[in-house]
């Protein structure tokens, strides 16, 4: 292929590349650094700040659909040279993100008892009141968080992600300094796990919105502003975005869903579980790093109506994405002893937690990337029907079904319900790379 015909040279990948990298390192490190602080609290603390996470994490997948939808098409305009629709695409996304999340959070409050115990049914009694005040508290922060997943979204879309990295930098920095003073120097519990993060989400949506505001960006927010709403521009973002959200929020409930599950194995279980998914966010977090940077590479190529560019680049991106993931997951295998001491696990849950790491990062290394990095190439070409049924259909069987079956029927207990994962991204991995060779994910740009 002639390089004159290149959408992106090497420099501008690792430009767009090592800022994600960067980015997702913070945020599993402040992850990691809150569930430390946190378990000086105890276990039922460490437990109840997970199971509301995980619900906080279905809100914020479904919005991040949606922002991954408006992203994917003001970077297809982008790659048509329309920057004033990119723009208006831009307005569209924040319109709808905002309004639409702060309806969520209404009903969020409104139906947070009933969540709790619909969800997670029969919990410890320590552990539910340790629930009931971080989720008082953090539910604030969803219109936050929503907008500057957005905001990041669309810079990402001009293949700037430095600044996300910057902002990112001081979102979390703030909100472990916070942690520490209020978890170690007032005593407060997960209240002062809670109190932090909704103000680093504030500062962040603040200082996103002001970046964006910026008319010398590609992507501006576009003046006037107006809430009012943009039918043919929504109807765009929505056709990527809602089967993104449905998938999205399937994987996050099926996982609510699993904790339910775990949550019937007692206390250490639900401990090691947490543990694990905070640790585990390490193993991965290069791939989602690269699995980010292809979603505006590959919509910029499928605006220009280029798929063999598309295909060079996933190519490409790929083996970049296997080699970080040896890199990283050796790493973590080689910490991980360390690790499980740092948060002074009891000795059965720091057993749970070790087997279940070393067969996560065996997966990782090797069916992570077609599971989760090659669908972002048929997202980006607006092949969404496709993966949101594959996930439906794999997430039902495999990460759900499974996990009752070896969990509680054979008796393998929460190593069981990571073990169904496995097998859940074995079947996703195969099927999405026929779907890739196949081609018939070669569509026209929807803009």
């Amino acid at each position: 292929m002639d390089t004159k015909k290149y959408l992106f040279s090497n420099k501008d990948l690792i430009k767009l590349i090592l800022p994600l990298i960067a980015d997702q390192f913070l945020q599993a490190l402040v992850g990691l650094a809150d569930s430390v602080m946190i378990a000086s609290v105890g276990e039922a603390a460490v437990s109840g700040v997970s199971l509301v996470d995980t619900l906080m994490f279905l809100v914020i997948s479904i919005f991040a659909a949606a922002a991954t939808g408006g992203a994917v098409i003001a970077g297809q305009y982008l790659g048509k040279n329309n920057e004033e629709m990119a723009c208006k695409a831009a307005n569209e996304l924040l319109s709808f993100t905002l309004k639409a999340s702060l309806g969520v959070t209404i009903l969020a409050y409104l139906g947070r008892n009933l969540m709790i115990r619909t969800v997670f049914g029969n919990i410890e009694q320590d552990v539910m009141y340790n629930c009931k005040v971080y989720m008082l508290i953090v539910f604030a922060s969803i219109p936050m968080i929503a907008l500057y997943n957005a905001g990041t979204s669309l810079f990402r879309a001009m293949g700037d992600s430095a600044l996300a990295m910057k902002i990112s930098l001081l979102m979390n920095g703030v909100n472990i300094g916070g942690n520490a003073l209020l978890i170690y120097g007032f005593q407060r519990g997960v209240e002062g796990a809670a109190i932090p993060t909704v103000l680093s989400r504030g500062l962040a949506c603040g200082l996103i919105l002001y970046c964006l505001n910026r008319p010398k960006n590609r992507i501006h927010i576009y003046h006037p502003f107006s809430l009012k709403t943009q039918w043919m521009l929504l109807k765009k973002i929505l056709y990527l975005g809602v089967p993104g959200g449905v998938e999205n929020s399937m994987f996050q409930l099926g996982k609510i869903l699993v904790l339910g599950v775990v949550s019937g194995f007692g206390t250490a279980s639900i401990a090691a579980n947490a543990v694990a998914n905070n640790i585990a966010s390490f193993a991965i977090l290069p791939g989602l790093a690269i699995g980010f940077a292809m979603l505006p590479v590959a919509a910029q190529c499928v605006g220009a109506g280029d798929f063999e560019l598309v295909s060079y680049y996933t190519k490409k991106l790929m083996k970049a994405v296997y080699l970080c993931l040896l890199i990283s997951n050796a790493i973590v295998v080689l910490l991980l002893p360390a690790i499980i001491r740092a948060y002074g696990l009891s000795e059965e849950a720091g057993g749970y937690t070790y087997r279940i790491l070393i067969f996560y990062c065996g997966c990782v290394v090797t069916i992570w990337p077609p599971s989760f990095f090659l669908p972002n190439t048929l997202r980006a070409a607006a092949d969404v029907k496709f993966t949101l049924i594959l996930s439906a259909v794999s997430m039902w069987v495999f990460r759900i079904g499974c996990s009752v079956v070896f969990g509680v029927y054979l008796d393998m207990g929460v190593f069981g319900i990571w073990v169904a994962m496995g097998v859940d991204w074995l079947f996703r991995g195969i099927c999405f790379t026929i779907r890739y060779v196949g081609g018939k994910w070669k569509h026209a740009s929807v803009v």
